[in-house]
C-alpha cells in the first residue's frame, strides 16, 4: 500500500504527543510523516520553562527521546518556517522556497505571546516569555541589571516575575485588573496572593495600565502609568497568548472572529485534509490554553487519521494546580460562582496565610468549583467531586474547614472507573485498574504504561492511593518492606535501632531479619548507624556495609575515577586555600569545577591517588565535603549585610555556623542549605531542603524544596527567628526527618507524603506536640559534638589506607586510563564514546 504524506506544521509539546499518538495507534504504516519546526531544537517542555533559569539545561526539558525520529522513519526539519499553504494543489512552501506536498495537514503551530500596543514596546530591553531563546535575552539583559518589570499577573506572568526575582533583580508586577489570576482567583483569593508574593519581595502594581515606555533616568526604561511611573532596567511582557493562526487565514481556512482554527470534535478544520490541535485551534467557539487539553485533541486527531476515533474531542477540564513562587495555588470548575443559584463556602485564614472556597450548587449537593491559595492540599479530592459529580458527604463548609474539623476524606475507593485522575493524559481510574490487572504493580509501572503522573506530577498521590486500595483488592500484598531481608520500613528500623541501642549490622538481622542482607538494606543501615550513633563509617564493623562512594569516601564518576570535594564552608575561602586547591589539582591532574554549591569539585582521581590528594588537603585545613554520602552537603549563601548594599543579616556567618554544626549529618537522601542576606534571595534558599532568609528582625525558616529532576520551592515554616530559635527549630527539623522520611526519600518528597503536611510539621517542631522536642535536641547535640573529618581519621590509620590500593600486595597504580585535553583541562576519553564528567 502507498503511504499518503503527512505534514505536521510546528513540534511543540503538543505536536509532539501526536507523534507519539500516531506512532501508538501504528499510523506510520499508513503514513510517510514529515514535521516543519520553526525553533531550533525538537519539543520542549514550555511548562517548566522557568526551571532553566537555575538549571540553564535546556536538554534537561526536552521530551523529544533520543533517536525518537530516526527509529520511526520521522522527518524532522528544525530552523523551518512555513511562508504559506496552498491548499488546491495541497503543497506548503517553507521561507527558504522549499515546495512540500501533503494528503494530510496537521497545524499544531500554538500561539504567540500578545504584546499590548503601547508606545515603546519594540525598545530594546523588552521581551516576551515564550522560547528557550527568550530566556536566554532574558538572562544576558539581567547581567548589570538592578530592575526588572512584568507587564501582566496571570499564570505566566508571575512564572516570568520568579524569573526576574531569580536573577536577582529587583521585581515589580504590573497587572491591568484589579488582581492577580483574576481568571483563577476570586477577589479574596487574589488579595490574599497578593500579599503572600509581596512578602516575598515582589512589588505588586494591580488596576494599573501602561501607557507608554520611555527612557528612565535612572535606569534603562521608565513605564508612564499617568500620574505616576516606574524605572526599570527589563521588561517581560506576558500579557496573555493568541493563537498562530496566520497560515490559517492567509490560506482562508475559516477561524473564529478573535482568532483560532475553527475544528470539529475530531480536530478536522474546515479543509477535510487539514487539522488542527492545541492553542491554535478553536473547538466551540473556544481556545485552550492549557497543555491538557492539547494533548487530547492530539490523541483525538490521530484516531481520526487512523481511523480509530469515534467519540471525538469533547472540551476539557481547565482547572489548575500550581506553586508561584512558593505559593500554593489552584482553581477547580466554576471558581467564580458564575452558576446560577450556587453557594460558597469560605474559610479565611489571614495569619496562616490561608484560603480556600467552595463553590456548591443550588441544592447543596454537589460541588461546581473552588479557590484554594496558600494550602492546596486537598485539590486531589475537591477536584475528583467536582469533575465527577459526586455528591458531598456532608455540610459543605467542610470542604474548606480546617484539617481535623470534620473536612471528608475522598478514598479513592469512592471514585468510578470514569473519574479522571491524570487530566494532563486523560487517564482514567478505569485505565489505572486495566493496567494494574495487566501486571503493573508499582507507580513506576503505572507511569510507564499509562503516562499517568508523567507530565505535572500532581496526580502522583491519587495514582498511589488507586494502586494500594486495587493491589489490595486483588489479595496482593501493598508493603514497604525495605527489602526481603527485613520485613519493615526504613523508618521501623530506625526506631528499632534508635530504642534498643543496636550498632551492628549482624545483632539487628538477627533480632529483626533473616538471610545475609544485600545492596539495599546494607547501605541503608549504616546509615540508620551514622545517624543515630555518628561512629566512624570505616570501622571494621561498618566498611562492608558502604557503597563504593562511602567505602573510598569519594564520589565515583561515570568513567571509574573519583572527584574529591572539600568543605569550604558558606563559599567563605582564603586565598591561600585556593592556592592549595590549585596546586593539588595541577599536581594530580585533576579537572576542576566550581560548583553551585560555591566549592571546587576535583575530577579525575584514581583511587590510589585519593590519600595523597587528601593528606595535601587536611594539611591546608580542609575537611571532607561528604559529597559522597547521602549527608549534609553544602550551605550556600549570598555575601550578606557585610558587602551588599541591600543585605540586613550576614548571611555568610550563618552559613558558616549552620554548615560547621551540621557537618557529617547522615540522613535519608542529601540534604542541601541556603542562607540569604535579604528577601532578593541570591543564595536561592527556597529551592534548598532548608532556606533561611534575613528579615530585619531575624531569619525565615523554609523547608522541604530542592532542585533536580523534580523541584519544589521549599514552604515558609516560621518567621523572624533569633540566632538561637532558628537553629532550635533546624536541629529539630532535620532529627525528625531523619527518623521519619523513607529510604531515598528527599524532604520535599517526605513533606509531600507526611500524613497532615505542613501545620502537623509545624505542630511537631514548634509547639512540641509530641513531646520529642528535647530529644531531637539531645540528638542533634551528640551528632554535633560527636563529629570527626572522616578522611583525617582515615589518614591516621595505615591499616584503612591500604583500601585504596589497586592491588592488594602492591601499591603500583593502574596506569590503563588514557585522557585527551578539552577545554584546557583534561577529561577521560574513550574509543568511540565521548564521557562527560557530571557534578556529584
Amino acid at each position: 500500500m502507498n503511504k499518503q504524506q503527512l505534514l505536521l506544521i510546528g513540534h511543540g509539546m503538543v505536536g509532539q504527543r501526536f507523534l507519539e499518538a500516531l506512532v501508538a495507534r501504528d499510523g506510520l504504516s499508513r503514513f510517510d510523516v514529515t514535521v516543519l519546526c520553526g525553533e531550533s531544537r525538537p519539543a520542549y517542555d514550555r511548562v517548566g520553562l522557568t526551571r532553566y533559569f537555575t538549571e540553564r539545561d535546556a536538554d534537561a526539558l526536552s521530551l523529544t527521546p533520543s533517536g525518537f525520529m530516526e527509529a520511526h522513519g520521522i522527518t524532522l526539519k528544525l530552523d523551518t518556517r512555513v511562508s504559506g499553504i496552498d491548499r488546491q494543489a495541497r503543497t506548503v512552501t517553507t521561507e527558504t522556497g522549499e515546495r512540500l506536498g501533503y494528503d494530510r495537514l496537521v497545524l499544531a503551530t500554538g500561539s504567540y505571546p500578545f504584546v499590548p500596543p503601547i508606545d515603546g514596546n519594540d525598545r530594546a530591553g523588552c521581551f516576551v516569555y515564550r522560547t528557550l531563546e527568550d530566556l536566554d535575552a532574558i538572562i544576558q539583559a539581567a547581567e548589570g541589571a538592578r530592575v526588572g518589570a512584568v507587564i501582566g499577573g496571570g499564570l505566566l506572568g508571575l512564572e516570568a516575575a520568579k524569573a526576574l526575582h531569580d536573577l536577582g533583580l529587583e521585581t515589580h508586577v504590573v497587572e491591568f485588573a484589579p488582581r492577580l489570576m483574576a481568571v483563577q482567583v476570586d477577589e479574596m483569593g487574589g488579595a490574599l496572593l497578593r500579599e503572600k508574593i509581596e512578602a516575598l519581595g515582589v512589588t505588586v502594581h494591580a488596576g494599573t495600565g501602561t501607557q507608554a515606555i520611555t527612557d528612565g533616568e535612572q535606569h534603562r526604561h521608565r513605564m508612564v502609568f499617568g500620574d505616576r511611573h516606574l524605572e526599570t532596567d527589563v521588561i517581560i511582557f506576558s500579557a496573555g497568548i493568541r493563537p498562530q493562526d496566520t497560515l490559517a487565514r492567509a490560506c482562508e481556512l475559516t477561524v473564529g472572529e478573535r482568532g483560532g482554527v475553527m475544528i470539529d470534535d475530531h480536530c478536522v478544520t474546515s479543509d477535510p485534509a487539514i487539522q488542527a490541535i492545541g492553542e491554535v485551534a478553536l473547538w466551540s467557539e473556544r481556545v485552550f490554553g492549557l497543555v491538557a487539553p492539547g494533548y487530547q485533541m492530539a490523541e483525538c486527531a490521530a484516531d481520526h487519521l487512523c481511523g480509530q476515533g469515534e467519540s471525538g474531542f469533547q472540551g476539557a477540564d481547565m482547572s489548575t494546580k500550581l506553586k508561584l513562587m512558593g505559593v500554593d495555588v489552584a482553581s477547580i470548575g466554576d471558581a467564580h460562582g458564575s452558576t446560577p443559584g450556587s453557594r460558597s463556602a469560605v474559610f479565611l485564614d489571614q495569619s496562616a496565610g490561608v484560603y480556600k472556597k467552595a463553590v456548591v450548587s443550588a441544592c447543596g449537593k454537589k460541588l461546581l468549583g473552588a479557590v484554594l491559595v496558600g494550602d492546596a492540599s486537598d485539590y486531589g479530592d475537591l477536584l475528583q467531586l467536582c469533575l465527577n459529580s459526586i455528591d458531598l458527604p456532608g455540610d459543605p463548609a467542610a470542604l474548606v474547614a480546617p484539617a481535623g474539623a470534620g473536612a471528608p476524606l475522598l478514598g479513592a475507593d469512592a471514585l468510578p472507573d470514569s473519574a479522571q485522575i491524570c487530566s494532563c493524559n486523560n487517564v482514567s481510574k478505569g485505565a489505572l485498574c486495566q493496567a494494574i490487572d495487566a501486571g503493573c504493580t508499582s507507580v513506576a509501572d503505572l507511569k510507564s504504561d499509562t503516562r499517568a503522573a508523567t507530565t505535572c506530577g500532581g496526580c502522583a498521590t491519587l495514582v498511589k492511593q488507586v494502586l494500594d486500595s486495587e493491589l489490595a483488592k486483588r489479595g496482593l500484598e501493598v508493603n514497604n518492606h525495605l527489602c526481603e531481608h527485613f520485613a519493615y520500613s526504613r523508618q521501623a528500623l530506625y526506631h528499632l535501632v534508635r530504642v534498643e541501642g543496636i550498632d551492628s549490622f549482624d545483632a539487628l538481622l538477627e533480632r529483626y531479619g533473616e538471610g545475609d542482607g544485600c545492596d539495599l538494606c546494607k547501605p541503608t543501615v549504616a546509615s540508620i548507624f551514622a545517624s543515630c550513633w555518628n561512629q566512624y563509617v570505616l570501622t571494621p564493623e561498618l566498611a562492608g556495609l558502604q557503597d563504593t562512594n562511602d567505602y573510598f569516601l569519594a564520589n565515583m564518576q561515570r568513567d571509574g575515577t573519583y572527584s574529591v570535594v572539600p568543605r569550604v564552608p558558606g563559599g567563605e575561602i582564603t586565598p591561600d586555600k585556593l592556592i592549595t586547591i590549585g596546586q593539588v589539582a595541577k599536581k594530580y591532574d585533576l579537572y576542576t569545577k566550581i560548583t553551585g554549591g560555591q566549592r571546587v569539585d576535583l575530577f579525575g582521581a584514581r583511587v590510589d591517588q585519593l590519600p595523597a590528594i587528601w593528606s595535601e588537603l587536611v594539611a591546608a585545613g580542609f575537611e571532607s565535603g561528604h559529597a559522597y554520602g547521602k549527608a549534609m552537603r553544602t550551605v550556600k549563601s549570598c555575601v550578606g549585610s557585610t558587602w551588599c548594599r541591600y543585605g540586613v543579616q550576614d548571611s555568610v556567618a550563618m552559613a558558616i555556623r549552620l554548615e560547621e554544626r551540621y557537618r557529617g549529618l547522615r540522613s535519608p537522601h542529601k540534604i542541601k542549605l541556603g542562607v540569604s542576606g535579604c528577601t532578593r534571595e541570591c543564595a536561592e534558599a527556597q529551592s534548598k531542603d532548608i532556606g533561611v532568609i534575613a528579615t530585619e528582625k531575624g531569619w525565615n525558616l523554609y523547608v522541604c524544596g530542592n532542585g533536580g529532576m523534580r523541584p519544589r520551592h521549599a514552604e515558609l515554616f516560621a518567621s523572624d527567628l533569633d540566632d538561637d530559635q532558628l537553629l532550635r527549630t533546624i536541629d529539630r527539623f532535620l532529627m525528625f526527618y531523619i527518623r521519619t522520611a523513607d529510604r531515598l526519600q528527599r524532604t520535599s518528597v517526605w513533606r509531600e507524603s507526611l500524613e497532615g503536611g505542613l501545620e502537623y510539621l509545624r505542630e511537631v517542631i514548634l509547639d512540641d506536640s509530641l513531646g520529642l522536642a528535647d530529644e531531637l535536641e539531645a540528638q542533634m547535640a551528640h551528632i554535633v559534638d560527636t563529629y570527626q573529618c572522616e578522611w583525617k581519621t582515615t589518614l591516621q590509620d595505615e591499616e584503612k589506607l591500604k583500601r585504596f590500593r589497586h592491588f592488594i600486595n602492591d601499591a603500583t597504580p593502574d596506569n590503563e586510563l588514557a585522557y585527551v585535553r578539552e577545554r584546557e583541562q583534561r577529561r577521560p576519553a574513550y574509543p568511540h564514546e565521548r564521557i562527560e564528567l557530571v557534578e556529584s
